[in-house]
């Protein structure tokens, strides 16, 4: 296994799940509070889920719910907590990540640092967390 500095990288099955836990929270959470919200929806969701990743994995020491559950955090490539910045970039490239035919996501796959492109457009790698 791949080591980054003292960290084990995340494995792609522990990103998934986390990934599928923090998106079915963002779904619940988005569905609440603006199910009705019309034309207007995708951009307050996309507001939301902003705010979602930057608040914990800025505040929440690079965890969010489901990387919580999953034991896997994000963390800058030198290894230091993720800026403002970063959180943001790194979210925003979940769309990208999507809108070219899912190669984003599936690069993670072959990369020898478990990166898709939203890790190399933030700086980013997902670790384990040390028990």
């Amino acid at each position: 296994m791949t080591k980054v500095e003292t960290h084990e990288l995340a494995d792609i099955g522990q990103r998934f799940i986390a990934l599928f836990i923090d998106g079915f929270i963002l779904g619940v959470i988005g569905g609440a509070l603006f199910g009705s919200a019309g034309t207007s929806g995708g951009a307050i969701g996309f507001l939301v889920g902003v705010f979602y990743q930057w608040f914990f994995l800025t505040r929440n020491k690079g965890q969010t719910p489901g990387k919580t559950l999953m034991k896997i955090r994000v963390i800058a490539v030198n290894g230091a907590p993720l800026t403002d910045a970063a959180a943001i970039l790194r979210y925003i490239g979940y769309y990208i990540n999507s809108a070219v035919l899912l190669i984003g996501w599936l690069w993670a796959l072959w990369d020898p640092n478990h990166q898709g492109w939203h890790d190399k457009i933030a700086s980013t790698y997902v670790v384990r967390v040390e028990s």
